[in-house]
């Protein structure tokens, strides 16, 4: 599902109106390079960009430089755009002097200028007197990561809004192999559109082909696997990722792994007996809720500890920590075997 203050400014700016200063911020990109691509593509005709329009990069620029060009005119057109990227990434920012000069432009902006500022991965500083009122002053939205439980919306409506339809199954393997990467998960979605029609629905076959996902060999299957402490189903996966480490690289599976054993740990903790308390205490996917509520019921408190350690371990092994001779094979071999007994 869209943001839901992403979904207000793009109704706003779809429509054609346009706020002086929009400040685009947070860890999660996508809103941000949605928003701003869109008026950077938008807002002036081809024939109008000439003259009208500015992309600046901020490691390149300061606040007075920026306002310089905010201050403008418009030459032959109604409006002009200046576009910020890497803001997060402005020399004075941050320092009393910068502040002072954005303070004082947002309080009275140039109403022909459409200024955005995409700073990324990042929000202003609260302590400061400008992060304090840029949501006062400008259209000021800040975008978190979401959780694993609003990924299935976020899949289904970008499908659907681009006319095609989708099987929950798809929507499960899409929102647990790709996780809550926003962008990688539209790149991933558009690739499997590419080979779909909108006859019949996306399929998770589809999507595992499509997305790379061997149908028996993946991420999936070695968890489900090890939570049911399948010994013969789990070395087999182990064994298969290890023989082709380049194609299934084995630090994205310990760090799957130690996502979930975290997440089982919590609800132990927690006590989260049902399907629905699991959604709810750790905001993961509907779709997931028999795998979590399984675990909790197979793995003791004590245990699920120790292999959050023995994940940490194997992360530190991977990355040449403490590895010795060993190969990347042998440790998720190993690990495998070690999670489960």
């Amino acid at each position: 599902m869209m943001d839901a203050a992403a979904r207000k400014v793009w109704t706003n700016i779809k429509s054609g109106k346009y706020e002086p200063v929009y400040i685009l911020q947070g860890e999660e990109t996508y809103y941000i390079d949605m928003i701003s691509n869109y008026l950077e593509s938008n807002v002036l005709s081809d024939a109008e960009k000439g003259f009208n329009q500015v992309i600046l990069y901020g490691k390149d620029v300061t606040v007075a430089s920026i306002l310089t060009h905010a201050k403008r005119f418009p030459m032959m057109a109604d409006r002009q755009v200046v576009v910020v990227k890497e803001a997060q990434e402005i020399q004075d920012l941050n320092k009393e002097e910068g502040i002072k000069l954005m303070l004082s432009y947002l309080a009275n902006p140039l109403t022909s200028t459409v200024l955005v500022l995409c700073h990324k991965h990042k929000t202003l500083d609260k302590r400061r007197e400008l992060g304090k009122k840029a949501d006062q002053l400008a259209v000021s939205l800040t975008f978190k990561k979401p959780y694993d439980n609003q990924l299935g919306d976020f899949i289904t409506e970008y499908v659907s809004a681009k006319g095609y339809k989708i099987e929950a199954d798809a929507v499960r393997v899409l929102a647990e192999y790709v996780g809550n990467d926003l962008n990688r998960l539209a790149n991933e979605i558009d690739k499997v559109i590419i080979d779909s029609t909108k006859d019949s629905p996306i399929k998770k076959d589809s999507v595992m082909s499509l997305v790379g996902i061997s149908k028996e060999y993946n991420i999936f299957e070695l968890q489900k696997a090890i939570i049911k402490k399948d010994i013969f189903m789990a070395e087999r996966i182990a064994l298969y990722f290890g023989s082709n480490t380049k194609k299934n690289p084995i630090i994205p599976v310990v760090a799957f792994l130690y996502s979930f054993f975290s997440k089982v740990l919590i609800a132990v903790s927690l006590r989260a007996t049902n399907e629905k308390e699991l959604v709810s205490a750790l905001k993961i996917s509907p779709f997931a809720a028999r795998d979590y509520s399984e675990a909790c019921g197979r793995y003791s408190e004590e245990k699920l500890i120790e292999n959050i350690s023995l994940l940490k371990q194997a992360d530190l092994k991977l990355k040449g920590v403490n590895s010795g001779s060993e190969t990347e094979a042998e440790i998720i071999k190993e690990l495998v075997f070690r999670l489960m007994y």
